[in-house]
């Protein structure tokens, strides 16, 4: 049975797997367009966090046509939701001419007016673990 929860959740996954398309085409838009205002932003090729959709914007128009991913894999998609936020988390494994790249990735959501936004995006890379 569908509740207010569940459909929050596929709404979110929805939004996320659509932004993760475009990505893979080299169009950062739809995250742009996803992302608050006061969003902050983490990955391992950042020196420190960035605050701010101006400062987001900045990073990704750099990225904008470079990047190509052939297809990827949207990983146990889980949403925690708690009043208007919703905590999305997944593992992305995205596949190309440099093989695969496994990520951990941590989407924080707001509900406003205007629908769900990203207020924290978090990317760091999954290295599994060997046996010593």
């Amino acid at each position: 049975m569908a509740t207010p929860e569940r459909d929050d959740a596929a709404i979110v996954i929805s939004l996320e797997r659509v932004a993760l398309e475009r990505w893979a085409d080299g169009d950062p838009g739809a995250f742009l367009d996803l992302s608050a205002a006061e969003v902050s932003y983490f990955d391992p090729f950042a020196a420190r966090r960035l605050d701010g959709l101006a400062a987001l914007r900045s990073l990704y128009e750099q990225l904008r046509g470079r990047i190509h991913i052939d297809r990827f894999e949207m990983i146990a998609p889980r949403v925690q939701i708690a009043g208007d936020v919703a905590v999305l988390t997944y593992r992305f494994d995205s596949y190309g001419g440099d093989g695969v790249v496994r990520w951990n990735t941590t989407e924080v959501y707001r509900k406003d007016p205007d629908g769900w936004k990203i207020i924290h995006t978090h990317w760091a890379f999954n290295q599994p673990q060997t046996a010593a």
